[in-house]
């Protein structure tokens, strides 16, 4: 199959040159309502994102082994979320072999 545009294009379906190119002409700003000190006590900004959290997570560099990494990652998605779950409940005590 031969696509001729990107697949990721998307159109406005506007004219954004003569947009950009469109300079505000004085009898235009008479359109234009006048801001009042009431409109702007009722503004509110909006910083948009996500709430910072109460107890951010770090970040860290830790080395390990490609083996152990490919097992997590076996485990399919989540698995970074999976590995610091593990970590959180915190060391494990193992028997040690008879040498």
């Amino acid at each position: 199959m031969i696509v001729s545009k990107p697949a990721s294009r998307r159109t406005l379906g506007s004219d954004m040159t003569r947009v950009d190119a469109h300079q505000i002409k004085p009898h235009e700003y008479k359109e234009l309502p006048e801001l009042t000190d009431e409109m702007l006590a009722r503004a509110v900004v909006n910083k948009g994102g996500r709430p910072r959290l109460e107890s951010p997570r770090q970040l860290i560099s830790l080395r390990l082994p490609p083996e152990v990494i490919e097992r997590w990652r076996a485990t399919g998605p989540g698995w970074q979320t999976r590995m610091a779950e593990r970590l959180a409940k915190g060391p494990t005590t193992r028997a040690k072999s008879a040498a």
